[in-house]
């Protein structure tokens, strides 16, 4: 009988955890993103004299609002209380967004670069990913650790939920089951970590991509920045730490 008791017990404690678990599909995500500047910077005379009057890092904030599993992704405002960001390391985050339909499987993104803005139409690019048992609390959510890859060769280190029922996650970072509230990407010396969710007056109409009269595929718009990038360093030796630079400059815009 006692044995019976437990188990009846055991059961109605389950059911109630059950029941308690709440489940998210709608709601503001405030996100910070830190960036070591000066290990985005080529090397050099001219980069090593630009370095002097930069600040290590720069701390942004953005906002990702989801809900009927679609989601944008927009800049919001720089924390200069940590650090003054100069002008030109302002560049295009005010104008990029990113805009996911998980249900139909499309991105359009606006990206600003070189004083143009592109605008990116595609299919999702799936990311490679690999779960793992380490967790870690992050904005009041236990998150699971995910490894990805990105971009062929660019490795990704995130933190997901699945209290949050929507696959999206930070910039180009999703496809895991559940939110992405933390990610780090070594390569490009970013971290992106959720700082607060707000699921009251979420501001549905937002959650909509730029217009544009011009679209590229990402197969395009790729080519576009390697030959802008081609251009640029017309003159310029290509060391492997301009390489590595290069490199750094293409995965951050396609990002």
């Amino acid at each position: 009988m006692k044995h019976i008791l437990v188990l009846i017990f055991s059961l109605i404690l389950i059911a109630s955890k059950t029941n308690a678990q709440q489940f998210i599909s709608k709601g503001n995500i405030e996100f910070e993103v830190i960036t070591n500047v000066k290990k985005t910077m080529g090397t050099g005379v001219f980069w090593d004299q630009l370095k002097d009057q930069m600040p290590n890092f720069k701390t942004a904030y953005y906002n990702l609002t989801f809900a009927g599993n679609k989601t944008i992704y927009k800049f919001d405002h720089y924390d200069e209380k940590k650090a003054k960001v100069p002008e030109f390391l302002r560049e295009g985050e005010e104008d990029s967004n990113w805009f996911y339909d998980f249900t139909t499987g499309q991105v359009i993104n606006q990206k600003s670069k070189w004083g143009s803005l592109f605008n990116l139409k595609d299919s999702i690019i799936p990311i490679r990913w690999k779960i793992s048992n380490e967790s870690r609390l992050i904005a009041g959510f236990n998150c699971r650790k995910a490894v990805g890859i990105i971009l062929d060769s660019v490795y990704v280190f995130a933190f997901y939920t699945d209290e949050i029922t929507v696959t999206g996650g930070p910039a180009s970072i999703n496809g895991l089951p559940g939110m992405i509230m933390g990610v780090t990407i070594p390569r490009l010396y970013i971290s992106m970590m959720a700082t607060k969710l707000s699921v009251n007056d979420v501001n549905e109409s937002i959650i909509k991509p730029s217009s544009s009269k011009k679209y590229y595929s990402a197969k395009e718009l790729n080519g576009i920045l390697n030959k802008r990038i081609k251009d640029e360093t017309a003159n310029q030796e290509i060391n492997e730490d301009t390489k590595n630079w290069i490199n750094q400059m293409i995965w951050a815009t396609q990002l």
